[in-house]
């Protein structure tokens, strides 16, 4: 099991960019960090998520 902002769910063995696509996120504006590391967007095809990974994803919102 994987942690995804503190869900727990079964997705490891996916790539990050596996598990994006089957969620709602907006890839252009999320930042994704896996066990307290910023992953680079041009690593999420290579990142295999294993059990007892932590993965934090955050939206990054404009405004003033």
């Amino acid at each position: 099991m994987v942690k995804v902002n503190g869900k727990e769910l079964d997705v490891a063995g996916e790539s990050i960019s596996e598990f994006l696509k089957s969620t709602d996120y907006d890839l252009r504006v999320i930042a994704v960090e896996r066990n307290e590391e910023i992953v680079l967007k041009s690593m999420y095809d290579k990142t295999i998520l294993k059990d007892e990974d932590v993965v934090e994803i955050v939206s990054f919102v404009g405004g003033g």
